[in-house]
């Protein structure tokens, strides 16, 4: 692949994943209830795995395609994130309670399932990626290109989303009244993204 395009293409997805978001507000949760923040970075980057797969093996334009099922995947990903959300707000987190952190695997599960049921995901691969592959005269196929962007991806997430986790610990680790704050704001997050899926996609139908 053309080195120019890889650099485009990091440029512009470092930007779109330092975009706070459903992933954002979710390691933040984690990383003040005490749980271990790189297994939730490991879940979400597994669940970005799941859309890497699809998009090589040219499934992501058929579930893109499709209503009935694009739709299904936006409500149960968008009832996940309510879920979710709403147990945030209702417990909000602070760095004091790490004993009261879940059990090992969760984070790891939440984290691909947050990521792996989120269209948005799904339509960053087919909205974005496809602008930086090179369809004529390239030594590497469309698959091998799709599959290479998308393993920069996932590593753009698992950066950044290690540096919000870390960062978050340290920052409020100290400062009970504002982690709670920030736990809150962050399952308000959740809660009002699910909510955003929701309605885009029944405005839609």
């Amino acid at each position: 692949m053309d080195s120019g395009l890889l650099f485009s293409f990091l440029v512009v997805d470092l930007l779109l994943v330092c975009v706070p978001g459903a992933d954002w507000a979710y390691v933040i949760a984690t990383a003040l209830r005490g749980a271990r923040v790189p297994r939730a970075v490991a879940g979400l980057v597994c669940g970005y795995a799941l859309h890497t797969a699809l998009a090589t093996a040219g499934l992501a334009v058929l579930v893109a395609s499709s209503p009935a099922l694009l739709t299904a995947l936006t409500v149960v990903g968008a009832g996940y994130l309510l879920r979710l959300g709403w147990g945030v707000l209702r417990r909000p987190a602070t760095p004091e309670a790490d004993a009261a952190a879940p059990a090992e695997g969760r984070p790891f599960l939440r984290g691909a399932t947050i990521s792996g049921l989120n269209p948005k995901g799904l339509l960053l691969y087919l909205s974005v990626l496809p602008q930086f592959l090179t369809l004529r005269g390239a030594h590497l196929p469309v698959p091998a290109q799709t599959a290479t962007l998308g393993v920069l991806h996932m590593a753009c997430c698992a950066v950044v989303y290690l540096a919000v986790g870390a960062l978050a610990r340290v920052l409020l680790a100290a400062r009970p009244a504002a982690a709670r704050a920030v736990a809150r704001t962050s399952g308000a997050a959740m809660l009002g993204i699910g909510a955003l899926l929701l309605v885009e996609r029944l405005a839609t139908l």
